[in-house]
């Protein structure tokens, strides 16, 4: 069995925005230089131009696309059974088996693909099956195979030939019987009566196996030479030699090469349990992506199977979470929001502050272990704290928050409002991009009671930009609330300047309700659209406010 070194994934929620991949790729780096164990940060969506921008400047790669986390292939403990050569002989394969324990074997072609398998069930079958005589050169035997299996010695001839035509039989006659039943391209175990092995290579025998260790006189090696004839000397006698040849067929005449049950590393373990149920194997192959044999499994790996090792950051709440979660071993939620509904199998580490950001959190933790994050860590942080507070601007900004943040830029050494001035325009440069992309890039679910509501946001310091994003997806989120049978659509274009929202809502009575529960002022041109001015926050500000509305 290889025991897998096993790794942990940090990662955020869906539609990810700049904290929770900047949080996702800084905690990971955080816990292996406190731990040194695997951490491994990963993305639970796309990200936004905003997070590229951020992670382009400080020249950090993007996180793993992680879209589910539940148990898979690669992630358990397999039996590693080494690959055999097709031209094996069956004993060969036989021995293997009784020294590693397996009941089967891969047959793999040179560039590592899986060719075949042999079973324990081929190679008995094969010693009860009654074959004719030419079985052997049927299955294209090579005389190698026939000296190891026999625990000989060639003579005469190349053991890298092979045995392809004629029949296998004992010279048990004397030689003016032999005459009679000896063809060309026979091979024939005899015993050390000179007569016997003269008349064979006389009779164009491909091959004559001498018994019991005995000599093979000069004259019979020069005639044999002449002729073409593979001469072998065997310490067993002509019963026992017999008895064995068979097994030294190569195992590709037995192997099975079709309808091969194969299982590739990234298969959910929930998925191949289906399938293993329904077929009599005991062992099944398991492929990398290129197709390439990486191991075996059985039903017996699948018993102790544990889920993926996560850390949950910026987020909390299942119906935000990485696809998967609930067969996942969380184990650690580090976040800033309000408790949700992710329920864990055992205790977790659970830090939750009241801060304007994840990345202030985690900075926080890097200070407490000692560890001065690396420039572009620093940077990402900070970029982080910018984002989630739109500057400081936003009403979920603390002392903590800004003091972190300046701390981060002078680490980073980059002057703050300059920085953020790019970062924002970056974010706020939509060319191109189709209105899913923009209403979808940072959107979160939610549930109070009975009803279903999703918010999604946009900030920009260009407000000609937003004005026309408005025009764009008040009939997109109509349709989406729709399509998605969700009860409310809200959508937030944020002006960073005036530090104002726009709120595009859709749903019954959506509108009334935002008026009344924010004091905002319904636009009359469009009707749907709700100016909301001191309002930048969705997590302090607007979700908040919805909650109580949609309770009461």
């Amino acid at each position: 069995m290889e025991q897998q070194e096993r790794r942990t994934v940090v990662i955020g929620h869906k539609n990810p925005d700049t904290d929770s991949i900047c949080s996702a790729i800084s905690y990971a780096s955080l816990k292996k230089a406190a731990s040194g164990g695997r951490y491994v940060p990963g993305r639970a969506g796309s990200i936004s131009r905003e997070t590229k921008f951020v992670l382009d400047y400080f020249g950090m790669p993007e996180p793993e696309l992680i879209r589910d986390v539940r148990t898979q292939v690669k992630d358990i403990e397999i039996r590693k059974t080494a690959g055999v050569d097709r031209n094996i002989s069956l004993k060969k394969a036989w021995n293997i088996m009784q020294e590693t324990g397996a009941v089967t074997l891969p047959v793999l072609k040179e560039n590592g693909t899986l060719e075949g398998l042999i079973t324990v069930g081929d190679i008995t079958k094969s010693y009860m099956n009654v074959y004719d005589s030419s079985i052997m050169s049927k299955a294209n035997t090579q005389y190698a195979n026939i000296v190891e299996t026999l625990e000989g010695l060639i003579i005469i001839g190349s053991e890298d030939n092979y045995f392809n035509q004629g029949k296998v039989l004992i010279a048990a006659a004397n030689p003016d019987m032999m005459e009679y039943y000896i063809e060309p391209h026979d091979l024939v175990i005899l015993g050390n009566r000179y007569e016997s092995q003269l008349c064979a290579i006389e009779m164009e025998a491909d091959c004559i196996i001498v018994c019991e260790g005995a000599a093979v006189s000069m004259t019979i090696r020069k005639l044999a030479q002449e002729r073409g004839c593979t001469v072998m000397t065997t310490p067993y006698d002509a019963f026992t030699a017999a008895r064995l040849i068979n097994q030294s067929m190569p195992i590709s005449y037995f192997m099975k090469t079709e309808n091969l049950v194969t299982f590739v590393r990234d298969d959910y373990i929930e998925d191949i349990r289906e399938v293993m149920a329904s077929k009599r194997y005991r062992d099944f192959p398991v492929l990398d992506k290129e197709g390439k044999y990486w191991g075996m499994i059985s039903r017996r790996n699948l018993l102790g199977a544990r889920g993926k090792q996560v850390i949950l950051v910026d987020h909390n709440e299942k119906s935000q979470a990485v696809d998967g979660v609930e067969s996942a071993e969380i184990q650690e939620i580090i976040d800033h929001h309000k408790l949700g509904t992710i329920e864990t199998i055992s205790p977790v580490f659970f830090r939750n502050q009241p801060l304007g950001c994840t990345g202030t959190i985690i900075y926080q933790m890097y200070q407490e272990a000692g560890i001065r994050p690396e420039r572009e860590i620093a940077g990402l942080l900070c970029s982080a704290i910018i984002s989630d507070t739109l500057l400081f601007r936003s009403p979920t900004c603390t002392a903590v928050d800004k003091q972190a943040a300046l701390e981060l830029a002078e680490i980073a050494g980059i002057q703050i409002e300059k920085y953020a001035s790019e970062m924002f325009a970056a974010a706020s440069d939509l060319k191109g991009k189709t209105e899913a992309e923009i209403f979808y890039q940072d959107f979160k679910r939610f549930s109070a009671g009975k009803k279903t509501f999703g918010v999604g946001q946009i900030s920009s310091v260009n407000a000609d930009e937003l004005d026309e994003l408005k025009e764009r997806l008040i009939p997109y989120a109509r349709r989406e609330r729709e399509d998605k049978g969700m009860d409310m659509m809200f959508f937030m274009l944020t002006n960073i300047l005036t530090e104002s929202t726009d709120l595009i809502c859709e749903g019954q009575g959506s509108e009334q309700m935002v008026v009344s529960a924010l004091h905002g002022t319904l636009d009359e041109k469009y009707g749907t659209v709700v100016h909301l001015p001191g309002v930048v926050s969705r997590k302090k500000q607007l979700i908040p406010a919805i909650m109580l509305a949609v309770q009461n």
